[in-house]
């Protein structure tokens, strides 16, 4: 999957009705770009228009032919390399933009209570000023020119995070990435919701996923598979660190994560932050000091 060196900017066809335009903001969080998905071959859906890139703009509307034309415009989730581009490609094409909500939307009651009591969010990049002119319920079908897409509400990456089910095949946003895990950043991202949205997915059998970043996905159930013992397995580390004693979850991301670039270290440890308050409501590990990203945490002994 790291293999995956698509051309920036050009439309390449995935399969009758769909194309992909990867955006130009290739970075350690966004791998190659961002993947905008063109849908249809009429009445065109943009899905996840991407960042602010007047370039990226550019392509989108170069890519749409001379019998063709903009109807819907999609956004899985308000991150700033997702959502941004929205607006001004709506401006320019009068489609709408439809979305779960806006940044808060979909944020789990622990998140909530964790915002309020001070603690804030890893620096990922929320676009706090999206508003989509639709908001779009869980399971609600949106029908365009020859195509239809169920909406399956999968928060974890982020609260308002969607996927898109369109026939046997998903578009997964960054839920599931075609090179890596998600990354989950209490608290916009929450790893008990994403957990539960893992599972979600995995009851149904698909064809092929269409993820944000990365290459199409072409074994989804064992990828999903994949993602869940991937995360049961951090959980397992996480534990085995704390057996050492108390820590906070900076001190605990070098010992897990021993092959991370340094540059990543600070997503390994909103990571590792996301495992222990999923932990915490567990009641498996508890916060040492106030809950906050430099708490100590500590493990419960087992009774």
């Amino acid at each position: 999957m790291n293999d995956f060196d698509p051309p920036i900017g050009v439309p390449v066809p995935l399969e009758p009705g769909l194309r992909r335009i990867v955006a130009p903001n290739p970075s350690p969080m966004t791998f190659r770009g961002t993947n905008t998905y063109l849908l249809g071959t009429e009445g065109l859906a943009v899905i996840d228009p991407g960042p602010d890139n007047p370039a990226h703009l550019e392509a989108i509307l170069d890519a749409v032919g001379p019998d063709e034309r903009i109807t819907h415009i999609i956004v899985t989730h308000s991150h700033l390399d997702h959502s941004p581009l929205a607006r001004p490609l709506a401006q320019v094409t009068g489609a709408p933009v439809f979305a779960f909500g806006g940044a808060e939307a979909g944020r789990s009651s622990a998140m909530d209570t964790l915002v309020k009591s001070g603690m804030a969010g890893g620096g990922e990049g929320i676009d706090h000023a999206f508003a989509p002119d639709a908001v779009l319920a869980d399971e609600a079908v949106i029908r365009g020119d020859g195509w239809t897409l169920k909406v399956i509400h999968t928060p974890g990456h982020l609260g308002n995070h969607i996927s898109l089910a369109w026939n046997d095949s998903c578009l997964t946003g960054d839920h599931v990435m075609g090179w890596a895990s998600s990354l989950v950043s209490p608290p916009d991202g929450d790893l008990t919701d994403f957990m539960a949205s893992c599972a979600r997915l995995a009851r149904r059998s698909w064809r092929v996923f269409y993820p944000g970043h990365g290459e199409v996905i072409t074994e989804p159930n064992a990828r999903l598979d994949w993602l869940i013992a991937h995360r049961t397995g951090r959980e397992a580390a996480i534990l085995s660190a704390l057996d050492e004693g108390p820590a906070r979850s900076d001190e605990i991301a070098r010992i897990v994560y021993t092959d991370t670039p340094a540059a990543l270290l600070p997503a390994a440890t909103r990571n590792v932050l996301a495992h222990l308050i999923d932990l915490t409501g567990k009641s498996k590990v508890r916060a040492v000091d106030p809950l906050t990203s430099n708490a100590r945490f500590e493990r419960i002994p087992r009774s």
